[in-house]
């Protein structure tokens, strides 16, 4: 009997979970309106109702589209293209009579920013609101539930809906990540079986590596709304600072287990820059969601985790922007049903809860309008009033492509820029024009300037659910100064032009090509492939009164498969391509070694891979693959660690071995790793790498080990003073030995790195075999807690030891962090390009 009971539940499960699947659209849309018939159905295009199938973007397109053609509420706009060439969608959807008046609308919307705001009626403006799905792409929900949000505010008929749309303009992205989104749909649609599965073992649930959370380059996407290095993130940063849109909206997915979460989060983890007036405003609206939610049954939480720190996040960054920003966070099914702790969580449920809170957001909008708009008109005021004097200048004598591409970041943000008039030294550093920029600081963007520039040490918190720390010269590694005065400042830059190099005039006995510019590997790299002969030297020399530094390259006449015109000419087409100016010169003598001398050694030509795959961390994989192939346009091979006992090692230089997650390597592969580095090959790793070079004698290192000093806390406690221990992102200065290969390039004794790691590495008892090392006070801006500063004084971030004819080289801490952190990039090209000079 008990046998026959048991069947009868698992079949009435089973055929619940399949009943759950086979949705209507009426599952999701309030019955209180008529739906126009002439605006055509999600299953009308794409073949099926929303949850049934995981939307594929190009799917998505095709509604969309469709949806712009059929109704007046709704117009199309293509701001570019993904990595993959996938479109970057916006919709505008509003009622036609605001369509008439859009561009009108727009501008006096972005009128409540500008001095003459206070002359602006916002009793009479529609409120704008940003609406943006899934931008982690195995979190669909988001961008499925799009599809049924469209079509209700295109479809919707009645006064309620007419109310909706004469009040509200609607910015409407339906998926923030379409490269990723389109991964994870293909892979969720290929694994899913006739009968659902809700087992959570099943592989439907288990993406492989790495999975749909990221776009092309493995970045995660909801991290870069402040440093804009990708171009689904340029697209919307360009559509927000054209609107300012009073609310964003972000929807995410999180564990199973969950059960839905909206904000307000954390509020003592809420940045100190953010008026607290948003955080008041954002419970208001959470009082929308609530009711929304209770009224279908749905289980949710808030203030109880995520937070408002970072202004890298789509639910922050508009908070430094006179905006509120709203996280959503819906337990995942990650697939199409699960067994979780609350019960079967089908693909469905988790959309009409997307979609539910997507209304409710526009309810909230509605009815708090004139608030919000007031909020936004004041805190620009505000920002004019508290704006300090003076400005802010960076730069780097030596280097104008860092300085470009950090005023490019400001320009993006409608951040005001100027040209620095003439050349002037200010707390010791030089800053001239073409290398470096003044940022005046009393300007609209006051507040976000500050939260871009400042270094920030003290915390009411010390828990965050993100990165700490982003100052964003340190970034850069650019002189900067807080105190620069206006007097200073040229002409307001309307257009910014990217650096070029100087025209190569013919020399018959060679070219000099200092390393400091930031494009100088891109240069190098294409000198090689032409074939040509090149050399670093190793000291610095003067030559005809010009100084020239450590790593600068010698590229000579004699001895090359060009003529010395063809030289010339292929460096001139270098030097276009990177923006690299070669110097002719007609001697080798100079003063200190001549260009002759055995401390020019020679450089080959690299061939480098990169494993990937099961046990590597994607994001730092994919910041090494995007900086080679985007930055340097250098080939990186990728190998899947899964492989590795096919593939011929002895084709490449060097390898690379990012953070990883667990042990990716078996004994086997030790061995062959062994053979390889033992044969003249350079091994490069990356972070907790350090653990597996110990291990397996490829490096003889000593860490330091801290105690956690959680005593006498109780249960409840003992969570959050675990996590303070953490180093969530900071940023520590270091010492540099700028005579050794690895800091070539670098103009200053001093490096700033990021940090998110608590391994601490001894130095080396020799001095000299810590070329880059922490200094005695190193904390520049960040959280950390004073057990792990002490431990991290004078440790070692990078170690360098030879292993037979080979090298291995170790980085602790991240050098190509989220594609902004420029000023560490050269670390690893002088590993690739200079390891063999160690």
């Amino acid at each position: 009997m008990r046998n026959t009971l048991t069947l009868f539940v698992l079949l009435a499960f089973f055929s619940a979970t399949f009943a759950q699947n086979d949705v209507s659209l009426s599952y999701y849309l309030p019955q209180d309106v008529m739906y126009d018939p002439s605006i055509p159905t999600p299953q009308e295009i794409i073949g099926f109702t929303p949850g049934e199938w995981h939307v594929t973007h190009d799917k998505l397109v095709e509604y969309m589209k469709a949806l712009a053609k059929a109704s007046n509420r709704v117009t199309l706009e293509n701001r570019g293209e993904t990595f993959e060439d996938r479109p970057i969608l916006l919709l505008t959807i509003t009622s036609s009579n605001n369509h008439s008046k859009i561009d009108q609308i727009k501008k006096d919307h972005v009128t409540l920013t500008m001095p003459e705001s206070n002359g602006a009626i916002t009793s009479s403006m529609p409120i704008v609101v940003y609406q943006g799905f899934s931008i982690h792409g195995n979190e669909p929900s988001g961008s499925n539930a799009a599809l049924v949000a469209a079509y209700y505010l295109a479809a919707a008929q009645g006064e309620k809906i007419n109310d909706l749309l004469n009040n509200t303009v609607i910015l409407f992205d339906p998926s923030f990540n379409p490269d990723g989104l389109q991964r994870f749909a293909y892979w969720a649609n290929t694994n899913k079986s006739e009968h659902i599965n809700p087992d959570p073992q099943d592989r439907e649930y288990s993406e492989v590596w790495p999975g749909g959370r990221t776009n092309h380059y493995w970045f995660d996407m909801n991290r870069d709304w402040l440093p804009v290095q990708l171009p689904e993130s340029r697209a919307r940063i360009k559509t927000f600072h054209d609107w300012y849109p009073n609310i964003l909206t972000d929807h995410h997915e999180m564990g199973s287990n969950a059960t839905f979460f909206f904000q307000p989060g954390i509020q003592s983890r809420t940045h100190p820059l953010t008026p607290k007036m948003n955080q008041q405003l954002t419970k208001e609206i959470a009082n929308f969601h609530a009711k929304a939610l209770d009224n279908i049954g749905s289980l949710y939480y808030t203030e109880e985790s995520f937070d408002d720190f970072y202004y890298g996040k789509g639910s922050t960054f508009p908070d430094i922007n006179g905006s509120i920003g709203i996280l959503f966070e819906q337990a995942s099914s990650r697939g199409h049903a699960q067994e979780t702790e609350n019960g079967l969580l089908t693909f469905p449920f988790t959309i009409r809860n997307q979609f539910t809170a997507a209304l409710s957001t526009l309810e909230a909008a509605v009815n708090m309008r004139k608030q919000i708009l007031d909020y936004q008109r004041d805190f620009y005021i505000e920002a004019r009033k508290t704006a300090e004097k003076g400005a802010y200048v960076f730069g780097n004598e030596k280097d104008a492509a860092s300085a470009y591409h950090l005023a490019e970041i400001l320009k993006r943000h409608k951040i005001d820029v100027h040209q620095v008039k003439q050349e002037f030294d200010l707390n010791g550093k030089k800053y001239r024009p073409g290398y470096s920029y003044v940022v005046p600081k009393n300007q609209r963007q006051h507040r976000l300037l500050k939260g871009m520039f400042e270094k920030r040490t003290t915390f009411q918190d010390s828990l965050f659910y993100d990165i700490s720390a982003w100052t964003f010269p340190l970034a850069f590694n650019l002189d900067y100064a807080e105190n620069a005065s206006l007097a200073n400042a040229g002409t307001k830059i309307e257009s910014l032009e990217k650096p070029s190099a100087k025209a190569i005039t013919k020399s018959n006995y060679g070219y000099v090509m200092e390393w400091h510019e930031y494009y100088t590997p891109k240069a190098l790299n294409l000198v090689l492939n032409a074939k040509l002969r090149a050399k670093v030297g190793m000291q610095p020399f003067e030559l005809k009164g010009s100084y020239y530094d450590y790593g600068t390259i010698f590229i000579p006449v004699q001895n090359q498969e060009l003529s010395p015109e063809k030289l010339a000419e292929k460096l001139n087409e270098i030097s276009k391509e990177s923006g690299v100016t070669f110097n002719p010169v007609s001697t080798g003598l100079t003063k200190g070694i001549d260009l002759g001398s055995n401390q020019f050694r020679a450089i080959k030509k690299q061939k480098v891979a990169m494993f990937v795959g099961s046990g590597i961390n994607p994001y730092d994989a994919g910041e090494i693959w995007h900086l080679f192939d985007q930055r340097y346009d250098m080939m990186i091979t990728k190998l899947d660690v899964k492989n590795m006992s096919r593939y011929d090692l002895s084709k490449y230089t060097d390898l690379i071995i990012p953070a990883t997650w667990g042990n990716p390597f078996d004994d086997k592969a030790v061995e062959k790793l062994t053979a390889w580095t033992k044969n003249g090959g350079t091994l490069i790793g990356y972070k907790n790498v350090a653990n597996w070079f110990k291990k397996n004698k490829f490096l003889s290192i000593s860490t330091k080990k801290t105690k956690n000093p959680a005593k006498n806390v109780t249960f409840e406690q003992a969570r959050n003073f675990n996590g303070a221990q953490v180093i969530g992102g900071a940023i520590f200065n270091t010492n540099l030995d700028r005579s050794h290969p690895i800091a070539f390039g670098y103009k200053n004794d001093e490096l700033p790195l990021f940090r998110n790691t608590t391994l601490f590495v001894e130095s080396d008892s020799t001095s000299y075999k810590n070329p880059i090392k922490y200094t005695k006070d190193p904390l520049l801006s960040g959280y950390i807690s004073d057990i792990n500063l002490e431990a991290l004084k004078e440790t070692r971030p990078f170690v360098h030891q030879s292993k037979g004819r080979g090298e291995v080289i170790l980085f602790t801490d991240n050098t190509n962090f989220r594609a902004f952190w420029y000023g560490t990039n050269k670390l690893l090209m002088n590993a690739i390009f200079f390891g063999d000079k160690m």
